[in-house]
């Protein structure tokens, strides 16, 4: 992350430093405004923080995506008030993979003096990440994701970035998230950092290949297929695709080799659609043949032959 170690405090995930991020520099900083910018994407565990923020009266603005699933730094900037406090934008979202103008969302916040943080749980690990040249007071890490241990994670604080606290007791990780400190765990995502750090751009390129090996094989199976996101601005693992007239959860059930995940549900016949592909206008009969294939350093090329036949078998039987 390119982040002196005062700056990291361990959190037990990605939802524990977003909600002590949101929580606890609105917390620090109310008194300077109540109001803060996010966008209609962002993880459960960022979006229902806002939401509780919303019910404790403050203002927040969720700004829109186009429909590659990527938000415009100029509507950032037309959001941002006197009042602004702090903008959240995820660095690359969970659905899609679509990477954010993180960077240059940042600047504009800077010049008008708010505070700037990413959920970068889906990226570290997959691109490199650098809170340098990013820009940002606070960034989210879930060491699940990049191979460490479930239960542990980060976020990274800029040293004189405020943040109040919202867990109290004894003064560990800085007073700001007290409780013993899962020693195990916390080397655990030191060595997962190390692991994927040192071929951090040859495993993209190779996750990569095999992505658009399996888009483009996908193509040939004789079902019309539509696809999500732009595929040259993605995290290099991950592949959403709609199978257009074909129910997504049906063709996994029919598959119970591949784990995946599907953009849409139904229940008592309305069809719950995926509250990304809802903001990037994806219509809820598109969003309920969406599957989410995500890729990592244990899949091969013949994984990706498998997968596609597997895929090809379920569609035929429904």
């Amino acid at each position: 992350l390119n982040a002196d170690p005062t700056e990291i405090l361990f959190t037990s995930g990605g939802t524990e430093s977003n909600n002590l991020t949101i929580t606890g520099v609105c917390q620090a900083v109310s008194g300077k405004g109540r109001h803060i910018i996010t966008t209609r994407i962002e993880h459960p565990s960022l979006m229902n923080p806002c939401l509780h923020l919303l019910e404790q009266g403050w203002n927040v603005s969720f700004i829109k995506v186009n429909s590659q699933g990527v938000v415009d730094p100029m509507e950032v900037e037309r959001a941002l008030r006197p009042d602004t406090v702090l903008v959240s934008v995820m660095l690359a979202n969970n659905e899609t993979g679509a990477i954010q103008p993180v960077a240059a969302i940042s600047q504009l916040a800077r010049k008008r003096g708010v505070l700037i943080h990413t959920d970068a749980a889906q990226a570290v690990g997959k691109i490199p990440v650098d809170v340098k040249n990013l820009g940002v007071d606070y960034l989210s890490v879930a060491g699940h994701k990049l191979y460490a241990p479930k239960g542990i994670g980060a976020l990274y604080c800029r040293i004189g970035a405020p943040l109040g606290q919202i867990m109290f007791g004894a003064g560990q990780e800085q007073g700001l998230r007290p409780g013993t400190e899962p020693v195990p765990l916390a080397v655990g995502l030191g060595a997962a950092c190390n692991f994927v750090a040192w071929d951090i751009k040859a495993e993209a390129e190779r996750e990569t290949y095999l992505r658009e090996k399996l888009y483009a094989e996908l193509s040939k199976l004789g079902h019309p297929i539509i696809r999500h996101g732009d595929p040259e601005n993605t995290i290099p693992n991950t592949l959403s695709i709609s199978l257009i007239g074909k129910n997504g959860a049906e063709v996994l059930a029919q598959a119970p080799e591949i784990m995946a995940s599907t953009g849409a549900a139904c229940h008592d016949r309305a069809i719950k659609v995926s509250h990304v592909l809802a903001a990037m206008g994806v219509s809820p009969e598109v969003a309920l043949g969406t599957i989410r294939f995500s890729l990592g350093r244990g899949t091969t090329e013949p994984d990706i032959e498998v997968a596609v036949q597997t895929i090809g078998r379920a569609i035929e039987r429904i």
